[in-house]
């Protein structure tokens, strides 16, 4: 693969064989406003999980996005989870079509959750490396109007799904942005703010590095839409500095930004930098453009990413879809399924009426209420 600081520049992929993973069943226990609940997919692509609000629809997307060892798609709190009239536990069982057995469970007396694979006790970064898991939840549907710590947040998720040590990075340059905040409020020597700079320097310019290698890959895929990104170290990377150059500017730069203003610290970088999605066809900004539009966009950007997983990694993703396919029209509908389904991924989507979703090819129907599982319909639409 070719490899380019500037996310405009032609990406070239090497084509890998296929490695084709989806849920065969997951099982719940008490997580959420589920007692127990077992969901059998039957290899269909497409599962639509229907029924009223409450009835514990985005809770079983919630546990199929903690698999991938992500604090899940609210980020709530372990103790949170555990279902109220419980015993303070939870746990997530899932079987994989691979025959590769993935659980998570919480106990009251842990203050995080562990992790298994195979029977097998593993830690959570382990089970990135056996399943893809990639979501959209109705908070994001403000994404290109909203903050732009918003759209770093989002946008960071998706890289940190190619490379595990990106969100780790992410928080070390956080916590170092706050020890130096510190340090130059309480009058520290300057041999400890030179070596917070240099550790500063190293981790912005890798973070950004990583940022702007995701969105040159990205808009490979992207037919209609342009990822763009934009910083002081972004600047620098995409008009030809090296990483070395970068991070030697960048230093310099923090060298001489070292008085607070109104006891803050005015600084640029990676914490500072923002993501812009340009709509080709209109050739507006996204944030510029209709909700419905922005709606369109999004999806068009996770069927991207799923697509790049899918030739990076050579494995189908998991894509959870919470009321977010719901407003579009039949024809907008059925073809994102059908997009999706040419990515290789397994879709998960949830949605008050089940009628709306008549049209989706290959799924299967899961009707939800009050954290119990009714029944199963198969749709007749299954293709052979």
């Amino acid at each position: 693969m070719q490899r380019t600081a500037n996310p405009s520049m032609p990406v070239r992929f090497r084509p890998r064989p296929p490695i084709f993973v989806m849920i065969e069943s997951i099982t719940l226990s008490n997580f959420r406003n589920h007692s127990t609940c077992r969901i059998i997919t039957r290899g269909y692509h497409n599962i639509i999980i229907t029924g009223p609000n409450g009835a514990g629809k985005t809770a079983i997307l919630e546990a199929i996005s903690m698999l991938g060892g992500d604090r899940g798609l609210r980020g709530a709190a372990m103790n949170e989870i555990a279902r109220f009239n419980g015993d303070g536990s939870f746990s997530i069982f899932a079987t994989l079509t691979n025959e590769t057995e993935l659980s998570v469970y919480f106990l009251p007396c842990n203050t995080n959750r562990h992790a298994k694979i195979n029977g097998e006790n593993a830690t959570l970064s382990d089970l990135s490396k056996e399943i893809h898991i990639v979501w959209l939840t109705p908070k994001e549907d403000r994404l290109f109007v909203d903050a732009s710590s918003d759209r770093r947040a989002f946008f960071d998720r998706l890289v940190t799904s190619f490379d595990v040590t990106h969100a780790g990075r992410v928080a070390k340059l956080s916590k170092l942005m706050t020890e130096r905040a510190f340090a130059l409020k309480n009058g520290r020597d300057k041999n400890w703010i030179d070596a917070l700079d240099t550790q500063i320097a190293g981790t912005a310019v890798a973070i950004t590095v990583a940022r702007i290698q995701y969105a040159g890959e990205l808009n490979f895929f992207l037919k209609d839409y342009a990822i763009t990104v934009t910083g002081l170290i972004e600047k620098m990377l995409i008009n030809g500095d090296s990483a070395a150059e970068s991070e030697r500017k960048y230093l310099d730069y923090l060298y001489n930004n070292r008085e607070l203003i109104g006891d803050k610290m005015i600084l640029d970088g990676p914490h500072k930098s923002d993501f812009g999605v340009f709509n080709k066809k209109l050739n507006l900004p996204a944030n510029l453009t209709s909700t419905g539009q922005q709606k369109t966009a999004l999806l068009d950007l996770i069927l991207a990413h799923a697509k790049l997983i899918h030739t990076k990694t050579s494995c189908r993703p998991l894509i959870l879809l919470d009321e977010a396919a719901a407003h579009l029209d039949s024809n907008a509908r059925k073809k994102l399924f059908l997009e999706l389904k040419n990515a290789d991924a397994q879709v998960w989507a949830t949605g008050l009426d089940a009628t709306v979703f008549a049209d989706v090819p290959d799924a299967i129907f899961v009707a939800c209420n009050n954290g119990i599982i009714n029944n199963i319909l198969v749709a007749e639409n299954k293709d052979e």
